[in-house]
């Protein structure tokens, strides 16, 4: 296992979900909902800079059925764009299901889903990056697919 930060935002049309792992991978925990428009690349960029990630996983949404979405081309144009800004540390991973097991989870926790929308996004980030972490435990590489400024590889 890879020791540094990792970061995984859950890209949604009004709001971004970012967690963070610790330094050795092990724990990964919210860290912050960035508001969609203008600068929310730049706000991804300074956290992960602020964080020293190595790597940034940026959830891909699909279909249960694996079908492409609207959601699913507007997270992947986020992680080209982002890529350009951060190059060699954007990679996309499946996040099917996220949200509703965040949702699950702040329910479970007693939180009602109105006042917990951000925190939603974040936890929906925290499972992303849960998924990429276990993955690279288990494999010993990188999880998902490498982003780079022409789009996604592998």
């Amino acid at each position: 296992m890879r020791q540094g930060v990792r970061l995984a935002v859950d890209v949604g049309t009004v709001r971004i979900g970012v967690a963070r792992s610790d330094a050795l991978g092990m724990l990964a925990s919210p860290l912050e909902t960035v508001l969609r428009g203008e600068g929310d690349l730049a706000r991804i960029v300074e956290l992960a800079r602020e964080q020293a990630a190595i790597d940034v996983y940026v959830g891909r949404p699909t279909a249960l059925s694996g079908r492409v979405t609207a959601s699913t081309q507007d997270a992947m144009a986020f992680a080209v764009e982002l890529a350009q800004l951060l190059p060699d540390r954007v990679r996309v991973i499946d996040e099917r299901l996220t949200t509703v097991t965040a949702q699950g989870r702040l329910r479970a926790a007693g939180k009602d889903s109105r006042s917990g929308r951000a925190v939603i996004d974040q936890v929906a980030a925290a499972i992303i990056l849960e998924h990429a972490l276990d993955s690279e435990r288990q494999s010993g590489n990188r999880p998902g697919a490498e982003v780079s400024d022409t789009g996604v590889h592998g």
